[in-house]
């Protein structure tokens, strides 16, 4: 990518920025929170919305770090945006919020 090889060494960080391409944390946070979006603005009655209700048993995990749930990735994403739940319901503003801009984006 960018006429650069490995026998170069060349950064990944260097390439990403000469592409004008945002970190793939950064896209994959602004896709699960418009995931997360799209599943707030569903009524109580879409399944979606019936299984965030239901209660998981606490059984014990594996050795090592434990894993995060999806609930404790998404509360750190609105954080790192700073964003609240509640302002799901204004579709227009959640997506103006939640954008990542890379390079190409940015220049139009």
């Amino acid at each position: 990518m960018c006429s650069f090889t490995r026998m170069n060494r060349v950064r990944n960080c260097v390439i990403r920025d000469l592409a004008k391409v945002a970190p793939i944390e950064e896209k994959m946070g602004k896709s699960r929170l418009r995931w997360f979006g799209h599943g707030k603005r569903r009524s109580m009655a879409a399944p979606v919305r019936r299984c965030e209700l239901i209660d998981l048993p606490g059984g014990k995990r594996g050795r090592g770090r434990p894993k995060k749930s999806l609930d404790e990735v998404i509360r750190e994403d609105l954080k790192v945006v700073g964003l609240s739940e509640d302002l799901t319901q204004d579709r227009r503003l959640w997506r103006n919020r939640i954008r990542i801009l890379d390079g190409r984006e940015a220049s139009l």
